[in-house]
């Protein structure tokens, strides 16, 4: 019952580290990228950690030392991410061009580099961060 289980877990894991790949290719832009990248390897890496944790229920060291690996990714892989994509959006990386709503256009101060919950607070010279061409996302 174990190696079925085993089985399945590792082959989630597997084929969603597979899903981030693609996504890298197939995605549009840089966020979107950044975006499957993120949610699918953590997903399978998880997994196939959590595989290991099984697979050697008798040794505590490795039980213990994947769920402070997954703990550790969970916690530290989504405000990674968060972080690169604020700090490419202000850099000026353009946004697909097939994207409908840009919600931090105008919102981002360039003086004090905060964001502001007004408009009119904020830097006046904010730029159209749309692509406008296929181009200008790769």
């Amino acid at each position: 019952m174990i190696d079925i289980i085993l089985a399945i877990l590792s082959t989630v894991g597997a084929l969603s580290i597979l899903f981030a790949s693609i996504g890298v290719l197939r995605m549009p832009d840089f966020y979107l990228r950044l975006s499957v990248t993120v949610k699918a390897s953590t997903l399978g890496v998880g997994l196939l950690l959590i595989c290991a944790a099984i697979m050697f229920p008798d040794d505590v060291s490795v039980t213990t030392k994947s769920i402070a690996i997954i703990f550790f990714l969970l916690l530290t892989a989504p405000i990674a991410a968060h972080m690169i994509g604020k700090a490419a959006y202000f850099i000026g990386i353009p946004l697909w061009k097939g994207t409908v709503v840009d919600e931090l256009k105008g919102m981002y101060n360039k003086e004090t580099h905060c964001l502001e919950s007004d408009p009119k607070k904020a830097d006046k010279s904010a730029h159209d961060n749309i692509a406008h061409t296929d181009d200008a996302t790769d």
